[in-house]
């Protein structure tokens, strides 16, 4: 099944651009070829950049606090299991003590690495880091693999406590949505959503065969669908019969 997921504010979004981010970096490093050391620096600059929203850190941590009283609520409930809760609540405090110790920015002490930001800052144009504009990080490139990985590591070890925080929150927004089939009469729809509720994410999910791709728009009162699909030249057309996705609204 092929899962598309849609954020209803700015703060979920940036959450799920840095987690994309993230599982990008993590399958780049567990490689060795120097070309996907290369582009692992390169997302780790991505990450930077995307973090360096000024209230990213405030957001996720008040996320991580709402989500940890609405499980405390259920305590002394005797269909939860205490154990359990224990657990749950455990790795947010984990996480939030993690995103709390954080100083100043994600990455900023990478930012004070002048042989990084000197990669930094031409990495993004085109061909700008062969051999003879930077020898240093073409040397680096001839490292064994195990040395470059090292380095890697010990780079993003500062960005560890946000990867783990946002793992922890999206899964627990997650989990929270419950998911149910719904049509799409000719291709089409919407969903009037409750007022007093606050909706963080929207997930649909579908089946690969179908071949049909969501454009998903929506706000705190209501989310529209229009399925496409792409034609021999890969354009997208509207659907104009009806079709059938799995729908989860997680808030």
């Amino acid at each position: 099944m092929v899962r598309y997921e849609y954020p209803f504010n700015e703060s979920i979004r940036t959450m799920l651009r840095l987690e994309h981010l993230f599982d990008r970096l993590g399958q780049l490093i567990a490689r060795d070829a120097a070309v996907d050391h290369h582009f692992a620096l390169a997302t780790i600059f991505e990450i930077i950049d995307v973090a360096s929203r000024a209230d990213l850190k405030s957001d996720l941590m008040k996320e991580l606090e709402r989500h940890k009283n609405q499980l405390n609520a259920y305590r002394g409930n005797p269909a939860i299991s205490e154990a359990a809760l224990d657990e749950i609540v455990g790795r947010i405090d984990h996480a939030f003590n993690g995103v709390n110790a954080l100083q100043g920015k994600a990455g900023h002490t990478l930012t004070t690495n002048e042989w990084l930001m000197s990669i930094r800052s031409r990495i993004s144009i085109p061909g700008g880091t062969c051999e003879f504009d930077l020898p240093s990080y073409y040397a680096w490139q001839q490292l064994p693999a195990t040395r470059r990985r090292a380095d890697l590591l010990q780079w993003i070890s500062t960005l560890t406590p946000l990867a783990e925080g946002l793992t922890v929150l999206l899964g627990l927004l997650r989990d929270a949505g419950v998911p149910h089939r719904a049509v799409a009469p000719g291709g089409q729809y919407q969903q009037s959503l409750p007022q007093g509720k606050q909706y963080h994410l929207l997930r649909v999910k579908l089946n690969p065969e179908d071949g049909l791709v969501p454009e998903i728009s929506g706000h705190r009162l209501m989310v529209s669908i229009r399925f496409m699909k792409s034609d021999a030249e890969g354009r997208l057309k509207p659907v104009t019969e009806d079709c059938s996705f799995e729908l989860t609204l997680c808030a």
